[in-house]
């Protein structure tokens, strides 16, 4: 018979797992933002999109790292 497996922590590493690939993710635009916008020749349209982006990244990055986050009383 196979132990009881605390699915929290399985939750837990699965998320840990997401906030690897959405922070991977958030670098790779940030970095190819600041290319086109260095170059001078990007598109507009494609710098709002890559930057919507980021800023969804951002937010799904701190929703994930406040459920990670105990919370405490002071």
């Amino acid at each position: 018979m196979n132990p009881p497996r605390d699915l929290s922590m399985e939750n837990d590493e699965v998320l840990r797992v997401e906030l690897e690939v959405f922070r991977s993710e958030h670098r790779d635009l940030d970095e190819a933002i600041t290319a086109l916008t260095e170059r001078g020749t990007s598109d507009q349209l494609t710098l709002q999109r890559l930057k919507r982006r980021k800023l969804q990244l951002k937010d799904r990055i701190a929703r994930i790292e406040d459920r990670l986050t105990p919370d405490i009383l002071a």
